[in-house]
Order: C-alpha cells, then structure tokens, then sequence
C-alpha cells in the first residue's frame, strides 16, 4: 500500500500510456513480418512449393505473435475503459473487417495443405494475402482518422454520439489523408515481411522478397515524409485549452479543447521528440540497403527501428491526446481524463511486471528453438507435417 501511495494517478497514467505503445509496437514488430508476409505471398512465391517455404517462416509463429494483439486490446479495455468504447463504436466495422481478416487467416494455415489441389490451395492462399493486406492497410487508415479527429461527441452522462449513418462509420474513414497513412502502414509491414523472409528463406522467395521489399521501403519513407508535410499544412491539432490536472477524475467533458494550429508545433515544445521520425525515416532506408545487399539479421533490425519510430511519432506528436473528437473537442479523450482508476491502474502494473517478462522469456525462446531456414528440403521430406 505503500508503494501504492508514492506513485501519483499522473505518473501512472503516464506508464500506461507508454505501455499501451509498447504493446501495439510489439505487435507491429512480431505479428507485422506474419501480415507481411501474407501480403506478399502471391508476388514471392509462384509454385507450390515455394508458397510452402514462405508460409512456414511465419507457421510456427503467427498464434504466439498474435498475443500482442490480445493484449494491446485488453490494455486499452482495462486501462482506458472510454477509449475502448468510443474507439470500438466508432471504428466498429473496420474492426469487423480487421477482425474477419484475423479469422480467415488461421482456416487457411490449417487447411490450405489438407488437398492436394491447385484451386484448393490457390484459393487458402488468396486468403493468407486478404489476411495480411487488409489488416496492415486499415490499421494505418484508422490512425490517420485518429490524427484528423473522429466525429462523435459524449453526452452528459459520457454516451458516445457519432454522426452520419452506419454505413459513413466505415466508407467515410476512406479520406485521402487516411488512406494515404494506410498505405504507409501497408508499406512499412510489407517491408518488414520481406526482410523476415530474407532472414528465414532462400532462393527465388529471398530475391524476390528483397525486390519487393527495397521498393516497399522507399514508399514507406516517401509515404511517412508526405504525411508529415501534410500534417504540417493542411491538418489541423488539438490543444488543451487554459489550466488543467493531471491527476483529476477521468472525466473528458472537464477539459477545454480548441482545435487548430499544427500537430507538428509539439516538436518545438518537446525538440526530443524527433528522434522518433528520424528512426523511422533512417530505419527504412537502412533496411532498403540491407534488402539490396546480402545483410540479414541487420536487415531484420533496421526494420524493427522503423517501425518503432514511425509509430511511436504518432503517439509523441500528438501526446496527451489519445483521440480527438472532430466534432466537439471538448468530449477528445487524452491522457489525463480517460484512464481507469488509480488503485486500478496499480494493480493492473502489478500484474503486468510479474507477467511481462514471462511473455518476453517464452516468446525469446521459441524464437531460439524456431531459428533457421525454412528450405525446399523441409518442406519437401515433411509433406505432412508443416503447413
């Protein structure tokens, strides 16, 4: 209890918030190469046999990855409850599509290799591609809505109220910012998927992933430094306006917004933040001369750099809001007034430390157990027992 006092409601509401980036990075990073991977598989592999090779770098490990995900939405329904619903409501068919995508993709690794049929397997394997192409391209489109603000507004009994009719919850996040955010998402996984399979594979899959993969990075980094621009000029921010807690009840309808100005006016106030968009930035092209090269393993981290700093730019720039509303600024959630409670917040970190690292041990060994090659010969001698 002791323990539980020192630590004020702000400094835990400040932990959450950057574990909250640390588990959706940890699932770009781990689950990021499976979708890459399913995105490029009809541009890689062109036989059967080569499918297999490129499906089996990511058979072992796709459900462990997963967990990122699982946990990245637990942490937002327990840490920040509002931003659970009003996010969840309002994206509440492109989570149905992201979701139907996560279901498509392990029917077809558990029954793409059951028949011995070219239109059987060809069909499963469209599948892995729409469960790789889909989730990559709409994450990216849903973090450009949440940039630009999303139209809904708290009642006075804190009810989410969004605009338009159902079918503009979904058609009506397709702005040409969004999609263009999207395809810098799409992009960077790509990316990382083409490096992951120049680490695990050989031959025509590894070149043509590094083919794929050197021009998905230069559209990741053309994409990145085009958004920025427009963030610059043609995006309006969110500010808080006049005095405010820290520490206060979460409660967004206390807090004054005004929307305008620029996004990137916080690296004039936090000039430390832009270590973040030079990561990623100097991440990708990195991993673009590691793609052209022979490199590997290095190839595979540069990757990683890049998405740890292009997606944690978003999260600095717009710090403390986690999602503005476009149409009354004064309902936007930020870090200060849609937390859970403090005691909850404590003991959900409690849990958290005891359990963290064994996550990490056991995900760290399985990748030592898993790690080399996936070759023709193992695919070829194990018919019946790899994907």
């Amino acid at each position: 209890m002791i323990l539980h006092e020192l630590m004020s409601y702000e400094l835990l509401r400040l932990i959450w918030w950057g574990l909250l980036g640390v588990l959706l990075i940890g699932f770009a990073l781990t689950d990021g190469f499976d979708m890459g991977v399913g995105a490029l598989l009809p541009f890689v592999a062109k036989t059967d046999t080569e499918r297999r090779i490129a499906i089996n770098t990511v058979g072992p490990v796709w459900e462990g990855n997963q967990v990122w995900f699982i946990l990245g939405g637990g942490a937002i329904f327990a840490a920040w409850p509002p931003l659970y619903a009003v996010s969840f409501s309002g994206f509440y068919l492109a989570m149905f599509v992201i979701l139907a995508a996560f279901i498509v993709r392990p029917v077809a690794f558990k029954y793409r290799s059951k028949r011995d049929d070219a239109r059987w397997r060809s069909t499963w394997d469209w599948a892995l591609f729409a469960g790789g192409f889909v989730p990559a391209l709409l994450f990216g489109v849903a973090v450009g809505n949440v940039m630009q603000g999303v139209p809904f507004y708290l009642t006075d009994d804190l009810y989410p109220i969004y605009e338009g009719a159902w079918y503009a919850k979904f058609f009506g996040l397709l702005d040409p910012f969004s999609l263009l955010t999207g395809v810098v998402s799409l992009s960077m996984l790509v990316m990382h998927g083409a490096a992951w399979l120049t680490l695990k594979a050989e031959g025509p899959v590894q070149q043509r992933a590094r083919a794929y993969g050197s021009r998905a990075a230069l559209v990741a980094v053309a994409g990145y430094v085009l958004a920025g621009l427009w963030l610059a000029v043609g995006i309006d921010a969110y500010a808080i306006v006049g005095d405010y807690v820290t520490d206060g009840p979460s409660n967004p309808l206390h807090f004054e917004v005004a929307k305008g100005g620029s996004w990137l006016a916080a690296y004039a106030v936090r000039p430390w933040i832009a270590i973040a968009p030079l990561m990623g930035i100097a991440g990708a092209l990195l991993t673009f001369i590691g793609l052209r090269s022979t490199r590997e393993i290095s190839t595979l981290l540069f990757s990683k750099m890049a998405i740890l700093g292009m997606i944690s730019s978003v999260g600095l720039t717009m710090f403390p809001f986690i999602l503005p509303s476009s149409t009354n600024p004064g309902s936007s959630l930020t870090v200060w007034n849609s937390s859970s409670s403090h005691l909850t917040l404590f003991v959900m970190l409690g849990a958290t430390v005891i359990f963290m690292p064994v996550i990490l041990m056991y995900t760290a060994w399985v990748y030592k157990v898993l790690w080399g090659k996936v070759t023709e010969a193992d695919v070829s001698e194990n018919s019946h027992s790899v994907y």
